[in-house]
């Protein structure tokens, strides 16, 4: 097994140099949604590209239809080590509202706040910058002590996260070759808490519907047509509330096919945890758990599929009242996928239910918003036990693996356009304060993720 004590001590010898090079980054104020800020987000990238250029990459800054992008490239040791992709993006949020800061969100701070715990300040400390300096960092600390890096890495840098990544599919598609590796490291998540490091193995797709249903050619007197007429109100919520049935499942034909059950280890695992239904609920003011019973609510929020209504509108509205009947309704209805379920046989099942439920004299018409299937890693993969054990090795507590409710869309790119699976490993926390005013990241991730990106790279090439 490889000797990291001299690795791991240069990057705790390396750390205010690091502190350093963090801070200079985010100074720079790449503000990808505002154009004023257009050259600032050049800036950000030509700063990347220097600074990887001089750990011995070959980088460069490569233009796009927006922000651009930063690419590297470094070999190994050997010709048969492992390829590894690095993700991460240089942009960040705009700071409004700027009067709720404490600080100057671009003059980057440590802040003590006792007990031994230090915060960086500033926005972009979390997401991403300070996430993505600490892969870097963990190879500048590898370069120094042994001169060559354990696996061939690729680093790719976007612009344009923080708002919405337009150029990123086309640049994916005019550089796959180049791009492609064995798989991706994605550093935009988090740990479990401050002592307990996770690698997310799953994401959930997403199907989102919005359904119109008309009835009458104008909105109704209600005493002189109700009772008689078609009420699309009543249509309508009689088909959202028949997506479930009493156990909390989802109705629609075919909707399990592809789920599988998550393994009974992992489960156990969760269970460990001790998140309960009371404390992860009450922190939004509820206490009982919806969705299929019988399951944690870990297994709910990662695990299972949903059908969520979104928003209802129809009739009348405004303030006072108004004896109506409208004309039209409409929803608009989600659908969180996991395992190997087909984003378009959701969608054809979803409107086929709801065409049955339509009355002859009424009609319904469906827009599309966005498709996109589930992303699992198998929970023994190589890779994933691999970066597990060496997360573990650093941290107070074992590393977990964990699900995500959400979607994290580069990662569904990857395994599509590429080919690739991602591991997802980051060192935010949930109170990082992301997209929010006084965004910080704890000095602590920031030291160990350095460690524990020198641990994973190493284990990876093992």
């Amino acid at each position: 097994m490889t000797d990291l004590s001299p690795v791991l001590d240069r990057a705790d010898q390396n750390l205010p140099s690091s502190l350093d090079n963090l801070f200079e980054l985010l100074r720079i104020k790449s503000i990808s949604t505002d154009p004023d800020y257009k050259v600032e987000c050049r800036k950000a990238a030509e700063w990347l590209v220097a600074y990887l250029n001089s750990l011995g990459f070959t980088a460069s800054v490569r233009d796009t239809p927006g922000h651009p992008m930063v690419v590297a490239h470094h070999d190994a040791g050997g010709a048969d080590a492992p390829h590894v992709l690095f993700y991460g993006h240089y942009d960040v949020q705009p700071v409004d509202p700027i009067e709720l800061w404490d600080s100057d969100p671009f003059a980057p701070e440590i802040k003590d706040m006792g007990n031994g715990r230090k915060i960086l300040t500033g926005r972009g400390t979390s997401d991403d910058k300070g996430q993505l300096m600490t892969f870097v960092e963990a190879v500048r600390a590898y370069k120094e002590t042994r001169g060559t890096l354990p696996v061939r890495i690729t680093i790719l840098f976007e612009g344009e996260e923080e708002s919405g990544s337009p150029s990123l599919k086309p640049f994916l598609e005019a550089n796959a070759a180049e791009l492609k590796a064995d798989f991706a490291l994605v550093c935009d998540t988090g740990m479990w808490d401050g002592e307990t490091p996770a690698i997310s193995a799953g994401l959930r797709g997403l199907v989102g519907e919005e359904i119109i249903i008309t009835a009458a050619d104008r909105d109704l007197h209600s005493g002189v047509f109700g009772g008689a007429a078609a009420n699309p109100i009543h249509i309508l919520t009689d088909i959202l509330a028949g997506l479930h049935d009493e156990t909390g499942g989802v109705t629609l034909s075919g909707f399990y096919d592809g789920v599988e059950e998550t393994p009974a280890n992992i489960k156990a695992s969760w269970e460990k945890l001790g998140l309960t239904a009371e404390k992860f609920l009450g922190e939004v003011g509820l206490s009982i758990p919806s969705g299929e019973k019988g399951r944690s609510v870990m297994e709910l929020t990662w695990a299972r599929p949903t059908a969520e209504v979104n928003g209802i509108t129809g009739g009348y509205t405004g303030a006072g009242f108004k004896t109506v009947i409208a004309a039209k309704a409409s929803a608009k209805v989600s659908f969180r996928l996991v395992g190997q379920q087909n984003p378009a046989a959701i969608r054809e099942s979803f409107r086929a239910y709801v065409r049955s439920k339509i009355p002859a004299d009424c009609s319904v018409e469906f827009h599309e918003h966005g498709g996109s299937p589930a992303i699992q890693l198998a929970y023994d993969s190589p890779a994933l036990t691999k970066a597990k054990t060496a997360l573990s090795s650093e941290w107070p507590k074992p590393a977990i693996v964990i699900g995500m409710g959400g979607s994290i869309p580069i990662v569904g790119d990857f395994q599509k356009m590429l080919g690739m699976e991602s591991l997802l490993i980051g060192f935010g926390l949930s109170d990082d304060r992301i997209h929010s005013p006084n965004e910080k990241y704890e000095l602590r991730s920031y030291h160990k993720g350095i460690r524990s990106w020198i641990r994973v790279l190493d284990a990876l090439a093992g």
